[in-house]
């Protein structure tokens, strides 16, 4: 971790997407903005509208002079920001105003947002490795199997929170079944069916299940996470660990570390995929790498 205290960054870029979340963006604006100025920084505001963002964004802040860019929303929000940071040397802030915020949770930024604006004042900056999965950016997660099928109901439906989530891996639960793969690692190959695989930078999905308890956002590799196939009587017991971090003491659990997969479900020519929450179509194979320290992100200052 490089530690930089964030008293030189000065001009601060706040992303915000207007349509998002339950809170009223303009009281969201007006205490950023009297925070800022209560510090001596500079707040900006960009608006995301849906249609080429990524682009839009990028040429937004390159012609621009802004110190740091914090994204203010969900875990879409945040994966915007960042990609559009990527390889820059611009870092990364984040206020979690979403559902989910997993990485915000993994990087220990406060999910209250008057704390988290604490970063605006006193923050160090911590370099992270990136993932490219299928031709997609990944900041954070992505899996297939299960919880992509609940993701994209969830995206699906009008509700939203986690009350929503859980209703309805409840009901997809009941009729699911495992789906053969074939993965291929720069280490190893296994095939076999799963119940569903993670492609995992991080620890823990916004829902606070810790999928890949060991695992480092900076040492240059991932891991491919595995729930194969389990009894009904063995599902509370698996859920209990990943609640308490014991992923891998499961009989029905693995992980297979690497920087490069190729994962494939045979006779498929697509497979459905989450990636940091948002739920997409890819041609199967899917290619994954490893991006190391390709994000710079601001994270609470040491005590």
């Amino acid at each position: 971790m490089t530690a930089t205290l964030l008293g030189s960054y000065n001009t601060l870029l706040f992303v915000l997407n207007p349509v998002s979340g339950d809170l009223d963006k303009s009281v969201l604006e007006q205490t950023v903005t009297n925070y800022c100025t209560e510090r001596g920084r500079t707040a900006s505001f960009y608006h995301t509208t849906g249609t080429d963002d990524l682009n839009q964004l990028r040429n937004h802040i390159l012609a621009h002079s802004y110190d740091a860019v914090f994204a203010a929303g969900g875990d879409g929000t945040v994966s915007l920001v960042a990609e559009a940071l990527l390889e820059q040397q611009l870092p990364l802030g984040i206020l979690p105003l979403g559902s989910g915020n997993g990485l915000s949770k993994d990087l220990g930024i406060p999910q209250d947002m008057q704390e988290a604006l604490h970063l605006i004042w006193h923050s160090e900056e911590r370099v992270i490795d990136t993932l490219r999965i299928g031709g997609h950016f990944s900041a954070h997660l992505a899996d297939l199997g299960f919880n992509a099928l609940v993701v994209e109901r969830f995206d699906q439906g009008d509700v939203r929170g986690p009350g929503a989530y859980v209703r309805i891996a409840t009901q997809e639960y009941m009729g699911y079944e495992p789906i053969a793969y074939r993965i291929e690692t720069d280490l190893e190959t296994w095939e076999g069916k799963a119940f569903m695989v993670t492609i995992a930078n991080a620890n823990t999905f916004g829902s606070n299940v810790v999928i890949n308890p060991h695992s480092d956002l900076d040492d240059g590799q991932f891991e491919v996470c595995l729930i194969e196939p389990f009894p009904g009587a063995a599902a509370p017991g698996i859920l209990y660990r990943l609640y308490t971090s014991e992923f891998d003491e499961s009989n029905y659990t693995r992980r297979l570390c690497c920087r490069r997969a190729t994962i494939s479900v045979p006779g498929a020519q697509q497979v459905l995929v989450q990636i940091d929450g948002e739920p997409k179509m890819l041609s199967s194979p899917v290619q994954v790498e490893i991006m190391p320290h390709s994000l710079r992100v601001l994270v609470p200052a040491q005590k």
